[in-house]
């Protein structure tokens, strides 16, 4: 069983054998955007696998492969029409999936939190990202985690997750097991490169100049996209670079609001579990950890040991149990196979009804 993970900065593989790591590699996504080829061959040479998850983006309700036609492509990507043929959000994600479903690997693509049950229909009004796929595989790899050190039943975990990115920066809400609420990067506080959640009246006022690269720009370390968070020592870099004093005290409190916003939803978490790429920035789970003393224990997720970020070992743990491996219950019990809709069946606001997608 396999996942892939489709992030901004670098797309990610896992795949597991018997509960053991048989591939993890790591891509830069700059790189797969010109050739997904690597990506394909990298699963290709370890086949045959009972299923993989694939990189659905702002996710579908378990969808097989074989089935992902142009309008399910269009959801996974909300791109707008009159963006059509633009490398906007992660480039070449739509040739990326095709070249996968091409090689013909046993794929689906799994849900969002939006499409998820677990999460109350009144939550879900005017939304549309409460946590992409890959943010729903990483909430999967922390209710493994969380279980696993604390001697817990799934049904007994409860925490909030901050996924800190290369990107975006988003949060997860997890009570008895299951997501319940969530911030995705595009309705959070802001991110290293993305501007997160936008004031109404700046995309009012932004009009026709408002495009998916408004979205994946304006960020705190990262405003115009040019730096390779990647690469070794950038984050130590950055960190440690006093013109970026003001990014991260950015994050760092956008972050903490989010985990506090989200104990309206989980009045009392065990924990607060930091992923992403940023997690690893010196000093970052530091200063959390004083910022929510009174909330609950921060501490860094623990993942498989593997290069590959959390999200693509948590898709690599969803496809295991979506196959009937060991997490299956896992699966259960975030109630996956529930999943139903789309991303845009909660807009209530005017003009919701025009929208076309590419």
């Amino acid at each position: 069983m396999a996942g892939v993970d489709p992030g901004t900065v670098s797309i990610d593989v896992c795949a597991l054998d018997g509960g053991e790591v048989l591939l993890d590699q790591s891509f830069r996504s700059a790189d797969l955007a010109l050739d997904p080829a690597p990506l394909v061959d990298a699963l290709v040479a370890h086949r045959p696998f009972d299923l993989v998850l694939g990189p659905a983006g702002y996710g579908l309700p378990l969808v097989p492969g074989e089935r992902v036609g142009e309008g399910e492509l269009a959801l996974m990507l909300l791109l707008r029409s009159d963006q059509a043929g633009a490398r906007a959000g992660i480039g070449g994600m739509r040739a990326m999936i095709r070249a996968l479903i091409g090689a013909g690997l046993p794929l689906v693509f799994g849900p969002g939190a939006i499409h998820l049950p677990t999460v109350p229909e009144y939550r879900k009004w005017n939304r549309i990202d409460l946590g992409t796929a890959d943010k729903v595989a990483s909430a999967a790899l922390c209710i493994a985690d969380q279980a696993g050190r604390l001697g817990l039943a799934y049904e007994e975990t409860s925490f909030i997750m901050l996924e800190l990115g290369g990107a975006f920066s988003a949060a997860l809400a997890i009570e008895h097991g299951r997501i319940v609420d969530g911030l995705g990067g595009s309705c959070a506080p802001i991110g290293a490169r993305s501007c997160g959640a936008l004031d109404a009246e700046a995309a009012y006022l932004l009009g026709a100049g408002l495009s998916k690269e408004t979205v994946f720009s304006g960020g705190a370390l990262d405003p115009r996209g040019e730096l390779d968070l990647s690469a070794p020592g950038a984050l130590e870099a950055l960190r440690g670079d006093p013109r970026h004093r003001d990014g991260w005290l950015a994050l760092e409190e956008g972050a903490v609001k989010a985990a506090l916003a989200l104990t309206v939803s989980v009045p009392a978490p065990r924990e607060i579990l930091v992923a992403g790429r940023l997690a690893r920035a010196p000093g970052l789970l530091d200063a959390l950890t004083e910022r929510l003393a009174g909330v609950a224990t921060v501490r860094a997720a623990n993942g498989l040991g593997t290069r590959a970020k959390t999200a693509a070992e948590g898709a690599a743990l969803l496809a295991d149990g979506l196959a009937g491996g060991r997490y299956a219950p896992l699966v259960e019990r975030l109630r996956l196979s529930e999943a139903s809709g789309t991303a845009l069946d909660h807009l209530r606001m005017h003009g919701a009804r025009s929208i076309r997608l590419a």
